[in-house]
């Protein structure tokens, strides 16, 4: 999702960022308003939604005698949250990844995305608090408790009980977006949890990226000679913004420049279809997304390097899209350059923008295997 200055992967800008939201319509009045054959054709749909569920189903089942493969709520923070489990051998090192958005999780879409890396890594996935399934089972009357602080607790109570259930001493930690806050805040919270920690869509000075996307988008826009993209980007002018136009200008040719739209548009559909997954995992991305941002956003607009630390006892590596016109590559770099670790190392991926994760899992993953080894003792 597009968000006011973090991007998840739905596409939709959200109230927090002065957009509105989806207008209030229940389940039982759009049926209402639905004529026969049109429900007769919904239902047509459904049946072969199920049956391209089995396929996946099948065709992406973990069959090792050491895999895993599960998925349960577990009781984190005091309320229910979503996690999966997935990996060809349990001896494998277990990987948290942390979703972007915020409030955009990765498990109803993600699957094909990181079958190759279910062969290297156990690859767990959490909604978080706010989000997918987990805002599903609590409902949005824990927004208070939606905070970054009780988010980063979180990811630690998580750490610890799949440091213990798997048999693990460390986990890595690969943050995208929005998680790569939660990430790098747990990282130097308990930091002998982790091996190592992976940002990817690295937020690192959220107004600086903002400026520097601004002029980056310009010069880009030149470079194709996209009149269009010129003319809306200066009558936008640059940051800082004071409404939702300026925010949906730059999230607007974000997405053309990073090659995002097919992306975007295909992760509906891959949701559709995904093992397990139905049309309430559609509405709770939705759900979660309106939600998580209003309670997130404010939180976090400002945040900077100090917010996100400047010092870390464990291996910090960025891999980043080439040209992320969302959270600036140049800035992540800089701010990379600035914090001492025991082991660091930047990688950019060529054509790749800020969902380079998924766009190029295949690249992400060999530089992914590259800096882990690296900073193996």
């Amino acid at each position: 999702m597009k968000r006011n200055f973090f991007l998840g992967a739905s596409g939709t800008l959200l109230a927090a960022s002065g957009v509105p939201a989806m207008p209030n319509t229940t389940a039982q009045s759009v049926s209402e308003g639905l004529k026969p054959d049109t429900i007769e054709q919904f239902h047509k749909l459904e049946t072969f939604l199920t049956f391209l569920r089995t396929r996946n189903a099948t065709e992406y089942a973990i069959s090792s005698p050491t895999g895993v493969d599960e998925a349960r709520y577990v009781t984190i923070g005091g309320i229910d949250q979503w996690i999966s489990i997935r990996g060809w051998d349990r001896n494998n090192p277990v990987l948290l990844f942390l979703h972007g958005g915020p409030g955009d999780p990765t498990y109803p879409w993600s699957f094909m995305y990181f079958a190759p890396w279910e062969k290297h890594f156990t690859i767990v996935q959490w909604d978080q608090r706010g989000a997918g399934r987990t805002l599903q089972k609590s409902g949005a009357g824990m927004a208070s408790t939606i905070t970054v602080e009780r988010m980063v607790r979180d990811g630690i109570d998580l750490s610890e009980y799949l440091c213990k259930n798997l048999g693990k001493r460390k986990i890595i930690l690969v943050g995208h977006s929005f998680g790569s806050i939660l990430g790098l805040l747990m990282a130097k919270m308990k930091p002998e949890l982790f091996e190592a920690y992976v940002g990817t869509g690295q937020v690192a000075d959220t107004r600086m990226s903002y400026i520097v996307n601004y002029n980056e988008l310009l010069k880009k826009a030149r470079a194709l000679s996209n009149h269009e993209a010129v003319q809306e980007l200066l009558r936008a002018g640059p940051p800082p913004y004071s409404s939702g136009a300026g925010f949906r200008t730059q999230w607007k040719w974000s997405t053309v420049f990073e090659g995002a739209n097919t992306f975007l548009a295909g992760n509906i559909g891959r949701t559709l279809v995904a093992p397990g997954g139905s049309v309430q995992d559609v509405n709770n991305d939705a759900d979660g997304m309106v939600l998580s941002a209003d309670q997130l956003v404010p939180q976090t607009q400002t945040y900077g390097r100090k917010d996100l630390g400047l010092e870390f006892s464990i291996p910090i590596f960025f891999i980043q899209g080439a040209e992320d016109f969302t959270t600036a590559t140049s800035v992540a770099r800089d701010y990379l350059d600035s914090l001492q670790a025991p082991h660091k190392a930047f990688v950019a991926i060529p054509n790749g923008g800020h969902f380079a994760v998924f766009i190029h899992s295949n690249e992400f993953l060999s530089s992914l295997l590259t800096l882990i080894g690296s900073s193996s003792p």
